[in-house]
């Protein structure tokens, strides 16, 4: 299967510089997640052929459900991966709401489930439930969730959910992608039994093999076959020099209390996943670029996927074409600022691509139909 390519929408804010402390000028401007700027980088990932957005879920930022709506008006043939967290709204109800959408963007919707890992964002929305209890919510939801889909009215009865005749009266004509995140062995369970595609953050291509070998085992204990894909931020110039100087630059900024206190609360998560991010570099700022290409300044500061691919167009379709002959069908990508990387990337790594013969620039049902 060619590689499908997603890029990030800043739901919560952008800008050039990774943290809000950068100082004054151009480099410390922050760019508030308004529909205009939204639009801007939704449009531009759409006319250079990304085959979908992630919009992100968490208090930190816009809901993703609402601005995939807006964005779908406004975009040609982009998909929207809608992540959400199954602990915050009925079953049944997700699956009404993404038939709807379906119907509305003439099914360009994606769906990321997101069991969270962050326990004080966690009780913000009342959730008390611990991580492997929520991966067992997920488990039970996705099933309902599916069921509902199929037309015929379902009942279930489970630890956390117990419905009776749970159906879409009008379900989807195609059922949207689900992604499934999270390196723990309950995430790979659930992943297994309900998801498309496993999702990793980006780590080294040995690391994020054995991750989707574990995967692959545990799917085909179920009798299932699972896609995978990988998130990665990226920094892409002309030149590698040029490229490294970006990084250089971007970590000159950060504050390092700030880093210190965000390194701190990594080592509280109950994430696997972002564990796995501070063990790149354990904090270390000359243990960074943990392999060739790849750079793991983001997680100093940043939470979630903190490995960037850092290097020449050249260098970075190197690592991607890597990843893809590891078994990498979905890569999501960010940039710091998105509007700006978007452009870097689709006019200098996707040719090179396409060259390749890793990457087509259409749907991916279109894809196959050729």
């Amino acid at each position: 299967m060619p590689l499908q390519l997603h890029w990030f929408l800043p739901a919560h804010g952008d800008g050039r510089a990774l943290s809000r402390r950068a100082g004054a000028g151009v480099r410390g401007a922050q760019r508030q997640p308004d529909i205009t700027y939204l639009t801007q980088v939704a449009c531009a990932a759409d006319q250079l052929g990304f085959a979908g957005m992630l919009l992100p879920a968490g208090l930190f930022c816009e809901d993703p459900w609402l601005l995939a709506a807006a964005l779908a008006t406004r975009t040609e043939r982009v998909r929207f991966m809608v992540a959400f967290r199954p602990g915050l709204l009925s079953p049944t109800l997700a699956a009404q709401m993404a038939a709807t959408a379906q119907r509305l963007t003439g099914d360009r919707l994606l769906l990321n489930v997101v069991t969270g890992g962050d326990p004080t964002e966690q009780r913000r929305y009342g959730d008390w439930h611990d991580h492997d209890q929520r991966y067992e919510r997920a488990d039970e939801f996705l099933a309902i969730m599916r069921g509902a889909w199929s037309g015929d009215p379902l009942d279930f009865t489970g630890a956390h959910y117990d419905v009776r005749a749970a159906v879409t009266t009008r379900p989807p004509a195609t059922h949207p992608t689900v992604f499934l995140g999270g390196s723990s062995a309950a995430a790979q369970r659930v992943a297994a039994r309900h998801a498309d595609v496993y999702l990793a953050w980006g780590e080294t291509p040995p690391l994020l093999v054995d991750l989707f070998d574990q995967a692959r085992l545990t799917a085909a204990a179920e009798g299932r076959a699972l896609a995978f894909g990988t998130r990665f931020n990226v920094i892409t110039r002309d030149t590698a020099e040029q490229a490294w100087a970006e990084a250089d630059q971007l970590l000159g900024e950060l504050d390092p209390a700030m880093v210190t206190a965000a390194q701190a609360r990594f080592r509280r998560t109950e994430s696997e996943g972002q564990r796995r991010m501070a063990a790149l570099h354990d904090g270390q700022l000359d243990r960074l670029e943990v392999y060739p290409n790849v750079w793991a300044g983001f997680g100093l500061l940043r939470p979630g996927a903190g490995a960037a691919l850092v290097g020449s167009h050249a260098e970075v379709a190197d690592r991607i074409v890597e990843l893809h002959e590891l078994g990498v069908e979905h890569l999501i990508l960010s940039g710091q600022p998105h509007l700006e990387e978007a452009y870097w990337f689709g006019e200098g790594v996707m040719p090179l691509l396409r060259e390749r013969g890793v990457f087509d620039p259409r749907p991916a049902a279109a894809a196959a139909r050729t």
